[in-house]
């Protein structure tokens, strides 16, 4: 089973939380694995490093998709 990830970023309005401005979201894209996905968050968070109101995550999709997998682990 592949474990995909997604990369997205956008504004927020607070560095420290996640409330993102939608109108400004950056859809980076699906990854079949956590390295994949950490080298394209990585890219793009290192390119906005000096707007403190941007911010780029990783979300564990496989997570939300199959929780009962992650119970387990």
């Amino acid at each position: 089973m592949s474990k995909l990830h997604l990369v997205f970023g956008g504004r927020v309005s607070d560095p420290r939380g996640l409330d993102f401005d939608l109108d400004t979201i950056d859809m980076v894209g699906l990854y079949p694995d956590y390295a994949s996905a950490l080298d394209a968050w990585r890219g793009k968070a290192q390119r906005t490093v000096d707007d403190a109101e941007m911010k780029y995550v990783v979300v564990h999709l496989h997570r939300l998709l199959e929780p009962d997998l992650n119970a387990k682990a």
